[in-house]
């Protein structure tokens, strides 16, 4: 029985009732599967990958599909692209040869006119990018740090934290563009900001001095989130984004570190945040 599409496999596999028939009938699928690749039908191609990784997160082997991920991904249209990348992402990891391949295509999209298909690029590099893809693309993913659009801004400060940890070399690359994160009003930008120069700072103790110019930034953020009214947009049980806040002290905490002057410009904030109520410190 041939299942057109992915409901349908599922329905079927719940139907099983023993083990040994759902292999029978996933190999029997997995098979089929592999023949209507060799078609080269763009339409069958996304429902049989959609199938593929259901497959895939039972447990049973998926790899054939990995350069049928590549071909959805090459597509214009974005329901493609968005089912290729979430392929690229459960069949490939920074280990796998074919992954030389990927890079192209992730180039070309973080270039891309839709914002969308940007943030599937970059969400994908975040995930499975190696230390060669990593140098490949950090032009891109500076560039991208810069960019108006706050989306895409977050997503390339998490992106700018994979290369640090793979090529800490690059880290310098960075340095200016995510000092300049930590003016931006945007909770989710800030987060990721602040996380990637946590790391940075971690890495490399020169970043440490860089930031320290950086403390009265740091103060006024935390001011403007513990005194700010109440915004549900970022109220967790009465306090204004304690994740964001918590990132902010743990970041102070590396800088103020053995620095008096830094010290003494977070004194008086952080006696204010003493005084809150205890979901702060235990986030």
């Amino acid at each position: 029985m041939v299942y057109h599409n992915l409901k349908a496999l599922i329905k079927a596999i719940r139907a099983c009732k023993t083990l040994a028939d759902e292999r029978a009938l996933i190999q029997k699928e997995s098979a089929t599967i592999r023949t209507s690749f060799k078609e080269e039908d763009s339409f069958a191609r996304h429902n049989n990958i959609a199938k593929l990784l259901y497959i895939h997160m039972l447990g049973y082997p998926a790899h054939f599909g990995q350069i049928e991920c590549l071909k959805l991904v090459a597509s214009p249209r974005f329901s493609d692209k968005r089912l290729g990348y979430l392929g690229i992402m459960l069949l490939l990891d920074e280990n796998q040869e074919v992954l030389t391949l990927v890079t192209n295509s992730l180039k070309n999209d973080m270039n891309h006119s839709n914002m969308y298909a940007v943030g599937l690029a970059l969400c994908t590099f975040a995930n499975i990018s190696s230390e060669e893809m990593s140098r490949d693309l950090s032009h891109e993913i500076e560039k991208l740090l810069g960019s108006s659009n706050t989306y895409i801004r977050k997503k390339a400060a998490l992106c700018a934290l994979r290369i640090v940890r793979r090529v800490p070399d690059l880290l310098e690359n960075f340095v200016q563009k995510s000092k300049a994160l930590l003016t931006d009003r945007n909770h989710g930008v800030l987060l990721s900001g602040i996380t990637l120069i946590t790391e940075m700072c971690e890495i490399d103790a020169n970043c440490l001095q860089e930031f320290r110019n950086a403390v009265p930034l740091l103060v006024r953020q935390l001011k403007a989130l513990v005194t700010t009214g109440y915004s549900p947009e970022h109220d967790v049980s009465g306090i204004t984004d304690p994740f964001l806040q918590v990132k902010v002290l743990r970041l102070m905490r590396l800088i103020g570190k053995g620095d008096e002057k830094a010290s003494e410009t977070m004194n008086d904030i952080l006696a204010q945040v003493k005084l809150l109520p205890t979901v702060i410190w235990t986030t």
